[in-house]
């Protein structure tokens, strides 16, 4: 999860977000790159009436900065295009979980066992035990297996939400009388959190998320209590 004054993204726990994560840095560089020549540029227009010149009255220039940033925005626009049907791609999920929204909470349903939903509310702060996040944790965390192909299944009973984990690189709306899915395999074991993303009302930001990437065995043991509950 992300750490105080943590100006980065968060660690990626999926394939996904690292993804996500590597095309924010080759962006990041080319706007870095972008932002020094302009500023050197601007800077030597002030000192030197040759380049001054050069920059207001050559074709040569006037040709350079039309196609350059042309194939600046193709070198953004070919790696975010393959993120985009990769964050869209559902292969062949081995659990399949469903969100609904409400108003302010969450429930989950393991669709592939038999009675297997719950509610997850966010913890009061005065019934939080030692080492709780505050506003993140909630009552009943929504166990998954690692390692596995997950497919997830967003509505919402009321209004518009939006079920966001971010280091997950998952953000997908809930909406009323309709199914979104998205689809994301856990890379590694740990607890992680995100919250509401869509302003759904006065509790809008006090419907947490925590997900717990388990083992397999840990997993099957979890739902099996589930579902004798």
């Amino acid at each position: 999860m992300a750490t105080w004054a943590n100006l980065s993204l968060q660690d990626s726990a999926s394939p996904l977000m690292e993804q996500l994560t590597f095309f924010h840095d080759h962006t990041l560089l080319i706007l870095i790159m972008i932002t020094t020549m302009v500023s050197y540029l601007m800077t030597t227009l002030f000192f030197n009436i040759n380049i001054h010149r050069y920059l207001l009255d050559g074709q040569t220039i006037e040709i350079i900065w039309t196609i350059l940033p042309a194939v600046t925005l193709i070198f953004i626009a070919l790696p975010s295009l393959r993120l985009l049907y990769l964050l869209d791609e559902v292969s062949s999920p081995s659990i399949t979980l469903k969100t609904i929204g409400h108003q302010w909470y969450w429930s989950y349903e393991f669709s592939d066992f038999n009675q297997v939903e719950f509610d997850s509310y966010m913890t009061p702060y005065n019934e939080m035990t030692a080492g709780g996040f505050r506003l993140l944790d909630v009552d009943n965390r929504a166990a998954l297996p690692m390692n596995t192909q997950v497919r997830v299944l967003v509505t919402a009973a009321d209004v518009l939400h939006s079920w966001t984990v971010p280091a997950l690189g998952v953000k997908v709306d809930g909406t009323p009388g309709r199914l979104n899915q998205t689809s994301f395999l856990i890379s590694r074991p740990g607890v992680f959190y995100g919250q509401c993303s869509e302003i759904c009302g006065a509790n809008h930001s006090f419907m947490p998320i925590v997900i717990e990437s388990v083992p397999a065995n840990i997993f099957i043991n979890w739902i099996s209590s589930l579902s004798q509950a």
